[in-house]
């Protein structure tokens, strides 16, 4: 066989990764957001002697690093999209980045929930004016940092379902659990000024901490299922196998789908029939499948008249 014939069958693997990501620009400008707000939140609550205000700030200082990997991740999938090593790309760096992040929020969920029984049972003196008046500012950037990171192509919808940018997403939950912990922290300054009620500082603490921990626990769900392969939807599967045995007497022996990236699948047929064709004359059975971008067919001829 001539090289040039060998070319004209050659591909890459490079599955919308080797372009930047509007994710990635924005997910920069939240870092540092967050980087200057953490240092803000952290000496406030040290001086002010916040509870709601210090674990605020904790949870910037973690999300500035998550962040910060969010941001790595989609500078190293584009950077390496065309390395050879990487057998299908690096479509699953964004999944692997999300999932760092649902780490990192789950470290933040026990740390506030720890100091905050603790805080529970040794109150400290609050200095709760100056301590709402930085949790505010605080929840301004959140807020503000939030917008920044909407997954703006969520409603773009496919055979397997809603797409998610799963790097994006972790990033986007991190800004939106500070979010929470500034309002928390608002309400439980505001009802120990008013009210006398102290505790709530650190009872708003171990809520925040239940709650972050349940958005963590959710992301840790969804990323596995991409790096473990699971994530395409039984009727996904479904429709493959009906579109290729609707043709002649074929039957799908064998069938594997996986995402390669942001909006890509690939496959993997292994097929019986008593007229096999060529593998390209499948590959145009699944054409209606736009995101199957890298098809793998093996034809079994049926060897069994009975069948």
């Amino acid at each position: 066989m001539h090289q040039q014939d060998i070319g004209n069958w050659k591909h890459g693997h490079v599955f919308g990764t080797e372009d930047r990501q509007s994710g990635e620009t924005r997910t920069r400008w939240v870092v540092g957001l967050t980087l200057v707000m953490m240092v803000v939140e952290v000496v406030a609550g040290t001086v002010f002697g916040s509870m709601a205000l210090l674990a605020d700030g904790w949870h910037m200082a973690t999300h500035a690093g998550a962040l910060g990997i969010s941001a790595l991740a989609y500078a190293f999938a584009r950077r390496r999209a065309h390395d050879g090593r990487y057998s299908f790309g690096t479509g699953k760096v964004g999944a692997l980045g999300g999932f760092g992040s649902a780490v990192s929020l789950a470290v933040v969920a026990v740390l506030v929930l720890v100091e905050s029984v603790t805080r529970l049972w040794s109150p400290v003196q609050i200095r709760f004016n100056e301590a709402i008046g930085v949790a505010a500012v605080g929840l301004v950037v959140n807020l503000a940092s939030a917008w920044l990171l909407q997954d703006r192509d969520h409603a773009d919808h496919h055979h397997a379902g809603v797409h998610h940018d799963h790097n994006l997403r972790g990033a986007y939950l991190h800004v939106v659990a500070d979010a929470l912990t500034s309002v928390l922290a608002i309400l439980a300054l505001l009802a120990g000024m008013t009210l006398g009620w102290t505790w709530v500082d650190a009872a708003s603490g171990i809520l925040g901490a239940l709650v972050i921990g349940r958005w963590s626990l959710g992301l840790l769900r969804d990323t596995a299922w991409v790096l473990l392969d699971a994530e395409v939807s039984e009727d996904l599967r479904s429709q493959v196998v009906r579109a290729v045995e609707a043709d002649s007497d074929n039957r799908v022996a064998d069938l594997h789908l996986w995402r390669v990236g942001p909006k890509h699948f690939a496959a993997i047929v292994s097929l019986v029939t008593r007229e096999p064709m060529e593998p390209d004359y499948y590959r145009r059975l699944l054409r209606p499948f736009g995101d199957l971008v890298h098809v793998t067919v093996e034809v079994n001829p049926c060897r069994n008249d009975g069948a």
